[in-house]
C-alpha cells in the first residue's frame, strides 16, 4: 500500500484505509470512503493541489489530506 500523495496522473488505485485523524470524517463524506475506486487526474504544477475521480465527480485535495489516504495501486 501507498499514500495516495504518491500515485501519478493518470494512475488508479483503491482506498484500503486512512490514517486515525479528524479528517478522515471529512474525505468520507466527499465520497473517499475504502473500496472505492479513484484516480489521478490532474496534479498542479508544485504539486498541490491533486484533482482525482471519486465516486464519479472529480475531487481536489491538499496534499497533506491525500497523505491520510492509503490506497492499493491498480495494476494496468
Amino acid at each position: 500500500m501507498i499514500k495516495l500523495s504518491s500515485l501519478t496522473i493518470g494512475r488508479s488505485a483503491v482506498i484500503r484505509e486512512f490514517e486515525k485523524s479528524d479528517i478522515h470524517i471529512k474525505l468520507m463524506e466527499m465520497g473517499c470512503v475504502p473500496g472505492e475506486t479513484i484516480k489521478v487526474e490532474k496534479i498542479a504544477p508544485l504539486g498541490d493541489p491533486i484533482c482525482i475521480i471519486v465516486a464519479g465527480y472529480n475531487l481536489s485535495l491538499r496534499k497533506t489530506e491525500a497523505d491520510h489516504i492509503w490506497v492499493e495501486e491498480i495494476a494496468v
